[in-house]
């Protein structure tokens, strides 16, 4: 009988802190190994009960040749079984038996077990007879790579006898007619070439680990199957540079002792994935994620530097390590209602998004923090701003855990050692000026946030109306109301990223090409043109570089004429309250809930505005 795991107490807490120690790691990797032969017995009892999901394939023949494969080479099973490419494919195949995820045709994606049995014996020199899944003429081999059979390409989804012989695979089409035909290779040791496509590797030293850079497997996405995308070589090499320049980054700091939160061992990741695709709403640049089904992996878009990088990979990781512990403790009630502020998110997020968000951008400040000061990683000396900015948004985020969530056992002492290493951090002293900009691109993220996301109810709104045109007393706050999903709009905080680097704002130019066009470039920065309908949304507007300036008197009436340009625009109606807040500091109260002052300026001119501004934040009386 199998003996329960137990976690001891002081690696739960270097975790609860945001670290861990490499014993703690461990041990979250030997639960997702115990978690993965859980999944793997259940998809082996569906496919016992049901072998005609498997098509053409033999689970007898697979599983006959795993088990030689392990017998003679145990270790290279158990790499292979907790490699990210089986975990990934493993989760999305129980979805599929369990109707819950769409894909390929059934048999295609279970049949895949005969690939990895097939990479099993390969990697382990036994032999082995299988009938695998070909998809449009090629048979993904997790973990090595893609072979592509020769002749007219085959189209769909085919069947493919596989023979593996001493390290040499041999692949013959099942059908006849096809125009395809055989290929042998040695997956271990063949060159890159038009028919057999190697899994990229990432040295994290020489003649050491190495980290898959993964763009053939199926599985390599968060949601679907989708095709091969072989990087150019130019492409490639730019990964290679990249990566190498974030693992000279990720040395242990000693501020952290190698073991606090930020820190990376780079041989800790498993995989990274090229992002594959594009997004609806522009480019994907800065964009990376991650699953709890496949530990150590992330699909990351191609970052422009490798401190940028860097700070990815401690990102995902801490997602990876926070899935784990998932696996392991039940944190809190898994309410999925969409409704709380996240302050690196656009929308709404429910409370298990907030948990994962908070242990993330712990990593990331802890990672910053290690890097004040150091201009070889820190060149620009941007290091203090990305801190203080980010232990500011984890501390607001804890504190909603803290209040709103459910919170199990571990659960609180996961966000109570949260919330001791960022309470720390906040007592340390970073540069004053840092600080200031962090509290501005903070307070105005909050504030647009807000009016994108939430409204007044009725009864509130009319009251605050008809404050603003009678001069009564406006109505008492009340619990605003989410927008709904159909009405939001995507944004981006282009106004928060000039905090960044205030010097780099002055250079912004912002010209008129033409009606309904403008063209807008920046330091560093590709010029882009946008439509000015959205052009708030995804591009500075000169009030913005006028208020991260200081020159808020110009700011707010650029903000006005900016309002006549796109009435309705929430970016120009946070950006004025912004601004007069910073002129009338004893008007921040307005910040706190700006979706009040948008309710009672609704259908009035920006003349209205500092009228409704001084009416709104003037002292209540006692009730």
């Amino acid at each position: 009988m199998q003996q329960p795991m137990r976690m001891p107490g002081h690696w739960f807490d270097e975790l609860a802190a945001g670290g861990g120690s490499v014993e703690a790691v461990r041990f979250l990797v030997a639960g997702e190994r115990a978690r993965r032969l859980v999944l793997l017995r259940e998809l082996l009892s569906r496919l016992e009960e049901r072998p005609a999901l498997l098509g053409p394939a033999d689970l007898g023949a697979i599983w006959r040749a795993v088990e030689r494969a392990e017998a003679r080479r145990p270790d290279c099973v158990e790499e292979l079984l907790l490699s990210p490419q089986v975990g990934s494919w493993l989760a999305h195949t129980l979805r599929r038996l369990h109707g819950t995820a769409a894909g390929s045709p059934l048999w295609v994606d279970a049949g895949h077990l005969a690939a990895v049995a097939l990479v099993a014996a390969v990697r382990a020199g036994t032999a082995a007879e299988l009938v695998v899944p070909a998809r449009e003429g090629a048979v993904a081999l997790p973990t090595l790579g893609l072979a592509r059979l020769p002749g007219t390409p085959l189209l769909g989804f085919q069947p493919v006898h596989a023979r593996v012989r001493e390290g040499e695979l041999l692949l013959v089409p099942a059908g006849r007619g096809t125009g395809a035909t055989a290929l042998t290779v040695r997956p271990l040791t063949a060159p890159p070439s038009a028919l057999w496509w190697p899994t990229h590797r990432l040295p994290v030293r020489p003649g050491g680990p190495e980290v898959a850079l993964d763009d053939t497997d199926p599985y390599r996405d968060l949601g679907h199957p989708i095709p091969p995308q072989r990087l150019t070589p130019r492409e490639l090499g730019s990964w290679q540079q990249l990566f190498a320049a974030a693992v000279a980054l990720l040395d242990p700091a000693p501020r952290s002792g190698g073991t606090g939160p930020g820190t990376l061992r780079p041989e800790e990741i498993g995989r990274i994935v090229p992002w594959p695709g594009r997004l609806r709403h522009g480019p994907v640049a800065g964009l990376s994620a991650s699953t709890a089904d496949a530990f150590g992996s992330m699909v990351v878009a191609r970052p422009p530097d490798g401190a940028a990088l860097a700070e990815t990979m401690v990102h995902e990781f801490q997602h990876s390590k926070l899935g784990a512990l998932l696996h392991l403790f039940a944190m809190l009630d898994d309410d999925r209602e969409e409704e709380h502020y996240a302050p690196w998110r656009p929308d709404p997020r429910h409370l298990p998004g907030l948990l994962h968000g908070a242990y993330a951008f712990v990593g990331v400040a802890g990672f910053w923090r290690d890097r004040i000061g150091d201009r070889a990683a820190d060149p620009l000396d941007l290091a203090p701003f990305r801190f203080a900015l980010r232990r500011l948004q984890t501390r607001a985020v804890l504190r909603t855990l803290a209040t709103r969530a459910a919170l199990t056992g571990p659960g609180r002492r996961l966000v109570a050692g949260l919330t001791r290493t960022v309470d720390g951090w906040l007592r340390e002293p970073v540069d004053g000026r840092a600080v200031a900009r962090a509290r501005a691109a903070a307070a105005g993220h909050r504030v647009e946030w807000r009016l994108r996301n939430l409204r007044c109810a009725d009864e509130e709104r009319a009251g605050l109306g008809a404050a603003l045109r009678t001069g009564a007393p406006p109505p008492p706050v009340g619990q605003p109301l989410l927008v709904p999903a159909s009405e939001r709009t995507h944004w981006q905080d282009v106004r928060g990223a000039l905090y960044l680097r205030p010097d780099s704002a002055l250079d912004v130019i912002v010209a008129d090409t033409g009606p309904g066009v403008a063209s807008v470039a920046a330091p560093d920065a590709v010029p882009v043109t946008v439509a000015r309908r959205v052009r708030a949304a995804t591009a500075p507007v000169p009030a913005d570089v006028l208020l991260v300036r200081g020159e808020a008197a110009a700011a707010r009436e650029a903000y006005r004429e900016r309002w006549s340009e796109a009435p309705g625009d929430p970016h120009p109606l946070a950006g004025w309250l912004l601004a007069h807040t910073a002129l009338h500091p004893g008007h921040r109260r307005l910040l706190a809930r700006p979706e009040r002052f948008a309710a009672a300026v609704a259908g009035e001119g920006p003349e209205m505005w500092e009228h409704a501004a001084h009416r709104l934040a003037a002292p209540r009386p006692p009730a």
